[in-house]
């Protein structure tokens, strides 16, 4: 990988080439479990051009409607969704693994295409009637995000639309997502 971005990426908020973008992407094969090839993100969030721009082509559809909060998922999640309710000038609402949020929570159990784990989400992160938008780094089966539409609409908002850096298409977690909007910069 070069460490100097295309001229491309250099503007002040460009709209990044999918291509572009998994340059900046790379592969951990065996991670976290033998049989997992793992899309490492830390290469496209060390170079600020190109997590700018990745940031500001999910922001796009949401400049002129913003929503009421992002809400970003532990860990990655956490990074995407800051850095895009910055863009937008809204909130952060965290959604944490169990027994990491200090005030009264909300829970969801789901299974990844490797464990099962629980997400919590504090009770009064979201006013009822909030429109939130989702933001994480990459779609796979959809068990971390369905987990978390579940706990949002314990909250009593709703998703207005879900993003992602990633979409690993062959394990249609698009679909488990169904009929929330989705959008994703790079496919694979």
């Amino acid at each position: 990988m070069s460490a100097e971005p295309s001229s491309r990426l250099q503007a002040a908020h460009p709209v990044p080439d999918p291509l572009e973008l998994k340059r900046w992407i790379r592969e951990i094969p065996d991670f976290p479990a033998k049989g997992i090839l793992f899309r490492d993100i830390t290469p496209l969030l060390q170079n600020g051009p190109v997590f700018r721009g990745a940031i500001a082509a999910l922001a796009q559809r949401h400049q002129g409607a913003r929503p009421d909060a992002v809400v970003g998922i532990e860990s990655r999640g956490l990074i995407v969704g800051t850095a895009l309710a910055y863009e937008l000038g809204v909130g952060i609402v965290p959604v944490r693994k169990a027994g990491k949020l200090p005030h009264k929570t909300f829970s969801a159990t789901y299974t990844l295409e490797y464990g099962q784990d629980m997400l919590e989400i504090h009770q009064d992160a979201l006013p009822r009637g909030a429109r939130v938008v989702l933001a994480d780094d990459l779609l796979a089966t959809g068990g971390t995000m369905a987990a978390t539409i579940n706990l949002v609409e314990q909250c009593g908002a709703r998703v207005e639309e879900i993003l992602f850096l990633i979409e690993l298409t062959a394990l249609k977690g698009r679909r488990r997502l169904a009929p929330h909007p989705v959008r994703v910069l790079v496919q694979y």
